[in-house]
């Protein structure tokens, strides 16, 4: 009987302490490599709200290490600190959406412990997405940690504690996010993302922010030098409407097609300039062929066939190069 109870504890207290995916280059990392084949833009404009060296003693001043432009573009680890609860607002040149997988990918500049792979110095930040640019959404995040980070003491932070919060990962790796997790809300739109918030967090094991459960979020504090808070190094896009990943072979971007109406019930038209186009393929998000046909496009595609989702029109021309659109059936 005694057995049976202490069982029952240990996997009780196992079960409080969830564990996430491990930092960047550990078996198992969901870390995005700013060169992974399958970013397809960055973002190309960035609104930072300077916070506070210490929020506690607002008479310090604000964070005011780098410029607003230093997060646009691809992460080169020049970097803007946002500073004690801190704001940037980023944007793109067409609205993100919710893809297989995760959709963007927040970068910061922490840095590894030399001695544990495991390890490293970090700072964290909420991530909100809007689809108006007015009104924002919180992805849920969890934070297990029970040790505090010392500011250039050597006291590091395990990754595999921490999920939905920027700064997970060290410099060159960013910090996945996938809208799928936020499609239920209402007046959301997860295929229509227009803007990126990050707020920094603020907190100690006594001080500060804390997660979905009500757990205090272990972020270095306070560090008054004018690098505090979230580093913001870039944001990396996913799922982008208008392009795909470079590393599939398709071309990126696809003007020269235009696909109406989107989301369709039984057809789809596709309009297209300067291609002849050989064959079409409609695939679904998992990757399996629902369609192929060397028909041509301009009487349209009937889909009435397929079930309600989200597809992929593939075209290619005789030369065998392709354009891909993502489009929904309802």
């Amino acid at each position: 009987m005694k057995f049976f109870v202490l069982l029952y504890i240990i996997c009780c207290s196992l079960s409080t302490v969830a564990q996430y995916a491990p930092q960047a280059g550990v078996a198992g990392s969901t870390a995005i490599s700013k060169n992974d084949a399958r970013i397809v833009a960055w973002a190309t404009s960035c609104t930072v709200e300077r916070g506070w060296l210490d929020i506690a003693d607002k008479q310090q001043g604000r964070a005011s290490l780098g410029e607003d432009g230093n997060a646009t573009g691809k992460a080169d680890n020049y970097i803007v600190s946002l500073g004690d609860s801190g704001t940037a607002i980023l944007t793109f040149s067409a609205p993100l959406y919710n893809g297989p997988g995760p959709d963007f990918a927040v970068f910061e500049n922490g840095f590894p412990n030399p001695d544990d792979p495991e390890e490293a110095f970090l700072e964290f930040a909420f991530v909100e997405v809007s689809s108006d640019g007015l009104n924002y959404t919180l992805f849920p995040a969890s934070s297990l940690t029970d040790t505090p980070q010392v500011p250039v003491a050597g006291v590091f932070m395990n990754a595999r504690k921490v999920h939905n919060l920027a700064g997970k990962y060290i410099m060159n790796y960013g910090t996945p996010f996938d809208l799928d997790e936020l499609k239920n809300v209402p007046g959301l739109d997860v295929n229509n993302i227009t803007h990126i918030r990050l707020v920094d967090v603020i907190g100690s094991l006594t001080h500060g922010t804390t997660d979905k459960d009500g757990n205090p979020i272990n972020d270095p504090y306070p560090s008054a030098i004018p690098s505090c808070g979230f580093d913001l190094d870039g944001v990396a896009a996913l799922h982008m409407k208008g392009w795909w990943p470079s590393g599939t072979g398709h071309i990126a971007k696809t003007n020269e097609i235009q696909l109406y109406p989107n989301p369709a019930q039984d057809r789809i038209q596709v309009s297209v300039q300067g291609i002849t186009v050989d064959r079409l393929t409609i695939k679904d998000v998992t990757g399996r062929v629902m369609m192929n046909s060397d028909a041509g496009v301009n009487t349209g595609i009937d889909i009435s066939h397929l079930p309600a989702g989200v597809y992929y029109l593939i075209l290619n021309d005789r030369n065998g190069k392709e354009w891909t659109e993502r489009f929904s059936k309802y």
